[in-house]
């Protein structure tokens, strides 16, 4: 995949006088961020603390007795999919079968599509994937009778004898897709269980939406979920609506995935249960929304050493136009701003070929397209136009999709590598 990625002019941020080359030999090229060798803004990933999280998060996986299928929605990269599956994930987590189909190239032979599947070319897609790979499994998720028959509307037409493995998804009232009652779960498992176009799995949620940052909140909100899941769950045992295999039960998002730890640990059901955790952002982390999260995993784990920030975005700070007020090369094209602003985190001088701690106060104040307003005590630390400025960003998922490729980075800002983005 690094090896077929050939970087060039109409790549963002590549220079454009320099020769196309392949993205596994750009360390050769003797770049470094600090030089100002690429293109403001640019997009990097510091390789020690992505090596970090990976090892991190499945050593996390292992010690609570579960298994990991990150969510590949984040990054939507084929370099760092194939890094977690080398670093152990049991596999990968995608909303779309489109996505699922750059997983299944990176080399996932395990996966869970975390959304509905009911569209005819949906299902075809799913169909071609698992019939071009043999040692393919994929589940996906079910919340209404509705669906059901969608889907074995398809098989008629399509005359088709394929059962697709599925997951009954328990939702939250309010939020978004599931089944809200246990009566209504109940029958659909039942609906599920007489099908020929499909056999359940497991069962699934998601948490996130839960989720205040407030250990006491989250905790009793999270547990109540985590009930209504096992409940369900204990149920559909009892009934013998599962299929042949074992059963699986899944959740985790990337806030509070410390919580649904005991529901994917279950016992006392009739046959082994995989517990099945799908944080996705762990990867590279932030240095906003998910890094408050961890604060409080953290406390209510006992944890000294977890998750550190890999992905921030450089600009160069291109007008001081007012006392107070620094324009950046940067803006809504090339960096999150979904869930909050991002926030400077490092700085380099003109010419400094070394960068500290961005300056207490400056912050950033508001995006355009193309420009970040960095605002800042005039009495105190003055950006000059032609320093560099690191932004830290909140939700990683929103930077990597306003890129084709990143940047990765040694702790020093020598460009080593590069990965690819398939959005």
């Amino acid at each position: 995949m690094t090896d077929a990625l050939i970087l060039d002019h109409c790549n963002k941020s590549y220079p454009l006088g320099a020769a196309p080359c392949r993205a596994a030999d750009i360390g050769q090229k003797g770049w470094n961020v600090l030089a100002d060798d690429l293109a403001y803004p640019l997009a990097v990933i510091r390789r020690s603390a992505l090596a970090h999280n990976i090892a991190w998060m499945q050593d996390y996986a292992r010690r609570k007795g579960v298994t990991l299928a990150p969510h590949g929605k984040t990054t939507m990269s084929p370099e760092l999919f194939a890094q977690q599956l080398a670093g152990g994930a049991w596999g990968l987590t995608f909303a779309t079968v489109f996505q699922l189909a750059v997983g299944v190239e990176a080399g996932a032979r395990r996966a869970i599509i975390a959304n509905q599947v009911l569209a005819d070319a949906d299902l075809d897609g799913l169909d071609v994937l698992l019939a071009g790979h043999g040692d393919l499994r994929v589940w996906f998720l079910v919340d209404s009778l509705a669906q059901l028959a969608l889907i074995e509307d398809w098989a008629r037409r399509r005359q088709s004898a394929r059962r697709f493995d599925v997951l009954l998804e328990i939702g939250i009232p309010g939020q978004r897709t599931g089944c809200r009652t246990l009566d209504e779960a109940l029958a659909l498992a039942a609906a599920i269980s007489r099908s020929p176009a499909v056999q359940l799995g497991g069962i699934e949620c998601y948490e996130g939406g839960l989720a205040r940052c407030d250990s006491a909140h989250d905790a009793r909100e999270v547990t109540a979920l985590v009930q209504r899941v096992l409940e369900v769950a204990r149920c559909c045992d009892a009934q013998n609506l599962f299929g042949s295999d074992g059963l699986m039960l899944t959740a985790g998002g990337s806030a509070v995935f410390d919580l649904v730890v005991p529901l994917l640990r279950a016992q006392g059901l009739s046959r082994p249960v995989l517990g099945v955790l799908r944080s996705g952002c762990y990867v590279t982390h932030d240095n906003g929304n998910y890094a408050r999260f961890l604060k409080q995993v953290e406390q209510r784990e006992g944890l000294d050493d977890s998750l550190r920030a890999a992905l921030e975005v450089w600009a160069m700070v291109q007008s001081v136009p007012e006392p107070g007020l620094a324009l950046l090369t940067c803006g809504r094209r090339d960096i999150s701003y979904d869930l909050e602003l991002p926030v400077p985190v490092r700085h380099a001088p003109r010419g400094a070929r070394v960068a500290s701690d961005a300056p207490h106060g400056w912050t950033i104040s508001a995006l355009n397209d193309q420009h970040a307003y960095l605002r800042f005590d005039a009495a105190g630390a003055v950006p000059q136009v032609g320093d560099r400025v690191a932004l830290g960003i909140s939700h990683p998922c929103t930077t990597f999709d306003k890129w084709r490729w990143l940047a990765l980075v040694d702790d020093d800002l020598a460009v080593s590598g590069a990965i690819s983005t398939r959005f």
